[in-house]
């Protein structure tokens, strides 16, 4: 078992029954330094940093009392996401509802929109048309690119390579 397993099954005790997910977890810095371990966690209402506090000082505490990497000295970083780090759980998709996405799919392609709802499979993406060109200059249609249909367009979880929110400060 590698060592993000090992910290998966050791942060299990924290979740609070569920209510606290696992976003992510890296390990990194083995190279004669001290070692970074950072684990995002989220929740269906957002994270509190009391929470992350005390998943910080009970993990760290265990893994520590057990040694976790012998004698190699470790940071231990506990956060949310960000909003800033890409959607990867259809839980983190219900919170973002109503939200603007923009959606990389497996193919290659973009699809940006409103997040209309999200089901056990999929998600349904208000796309927003695309905008013409203002520039007086004719521009020769390129008819291999795919131009994604305006409106509601149901997208498949298995077909998203790459989802985040769009941030707006308007």
């Amino acid at each position: 078992m590698d060592d993000k397993a090992k910290i998966t099954e050791l942060l299990q005790p924290y979740l609070k029954d569920g209510e606290l997910y696992i976003v992510d977890i890296q390990v990194a810095g083995r190279q004669g330094g001290r070692l970074k371990v950072t684990i995002l966690l989220d929740s269906d209402t957002g994270i509190r940093i009391d929470d992350c506090a005390d998943v910080s000082r009970r993990l760290g505490g265990e893994m520590d009392e057990m040694n976790f990497f012998g004698d190699s000295a470790f940071t231990l970083e506990v956060s949310s996401p960000g909003v800033d780090y890409p959607l990867t759980f259809p839980r983190q998709f219900v919170r973002n509802v109503g939200r603007q996405l923009i959606v990389t799919l497996i193919d290659g392609n973009t699809r940006k929109g409103w997040l209309e709802s999200v089901s056990d499979d999929h998600i349904v993406l208000d796309v927003e048309a695309e905008k013409q060109s203002k520039s007086k200059k004719k521009k020769e249609v390129d008819l291999s690119v795919e131009v994604p249909p305006a409106g509601p367009t149901p997208i498949l979880f298995e077909q998203i390579k790459k989802a985040q929110v769009e941030v707006s400060f308007k």
